[in-house]
């Protein structure tokens, strides 16, 4: 049996690269940490460290079991912020993450409905790139992610669930006012684009559609991943940029933006969630997702 304690000066250790380090850390003494190590060591069979004058670097079996320590240390940090908050009539937190173009789709109203249904609750949303947010559902710093999802088949441990598709449309401004209902992209390539830069599955989607029309990727593309400084390039310039129809559904609204169709946007997105394959979530996060399959328009 692994003793918890030392599970936490081992994870002290390798956040600080050293023996000593994690020490300072845990505000212990070091040979403290150095025998729970080493008893460490002997409870799991197997040397965990490689010592070194610049520092430690992990075994093979050192990195699995720190990302075992990581989910741990995770789960009970969240279990302390649940009890705090349950005293004062609060649900939570749940924390969740996703790209820019998914939490803007689907967290909205999944919000709305969590404010009629569970009242005061916690809750904490990052944005990151596709391959952080395995990450951090792994290590358990969420427990949902929120992505474009179809494109690839996900890890045996994450399971993806798909909500909502939303078609991809050419957003405009006001100065593209003369451009009609609907263009080719290969009719385009005197236009000036902003496009996102993160080399996730939304920009595989949209490089995708260029190949389709037979066209390349602009070169001198303005690269941004902030939605919101996407659409306020595009709504003040005469620059141009390819967004599912939801993302920009505000602006749209009023008029500042419009969508023109694209002929070569034959599939639509696909937008939903990625969790760890039968991973238990915490009451708040089992109403979300509630909420989210009982939306979904799929």
């Amino acid at each position: 049996m692994i003793d918890p304690r030392a599970l936490r000066m081992f994870l002290a250790v390798c956040r600080a690269n050293s023996i000593s380090g994690g020490a300072r850390l845990l505000n212990i003494s070091q040979p403290s940490v150095s025998s729970a190590i080493a008893q460490l060591e002997q409870a799991v069979g197997a040397l965990l460290f490689e010592r070194s004058r610049t520092g430690i670097s992990l075994t093979a079996e050192g990195e699995m079991l720190l990302r075992r320590a990581e989910t741990v240390d995770s789960v009970l940090r969240e279990a302390e912020a649940e009890m705090r908050l349950a005293r004062n009539g609060v649900t939570g937190p749940l924390r969740v993450g996703g790209t820019p173009g998914a939490l803007v789709s689907l967290l909205p109203a999944a919000v709305r409905q969590l404010e009629d249904r569970m009242g005061r609750f916690a809750l904490h949303v990052v944005e990151r790139a596709d391959h952080d947010l395995a990450t951090l559902l792994r290590t358990g710093e969420i427990e949902l992610a929120f992505v474009t999802t179809g494109i690839e088949a996900p890890p045996d441990d994450l399971e993806e669930i798909t909500f909502s598709q939303d078609p991809f449309a050419l957003i405009v401004g006001r100065r593209n006012d003369h451009l009609p209902a609907e263009l080719s992209l290969s009719d385009m390539s005197a236009m000036r684009w902003v496009l996102p830069e993160a080399r996730g599955a939304f920009r595989r989607q949209i490089d995708a559609l260029f190949m389709a029309a037979g066209v390349p990727v602009p070169q001198d593309a303005i690269r941004c991943d902030s939605l919101l400084t996407t659409k306020a390039i595009v709504r003040g310039s005469s620059r141009v940029t390819i967004l599912p129809m939801q993302v920009a559904s505000a602006e749209l609204s009023i008029g500042v933006l419009r969508a023109i169709n694209i002929k070569e946007s034959t599939f639509p997105r696909s937008i939903g969630i990625r969790r760890m394959a039968g991973g238990r979530l915490s009451r708040l996060g089992e109403a979300l997702l509630d909420m989210l399959i009982h939306s979904s328009s799929l």
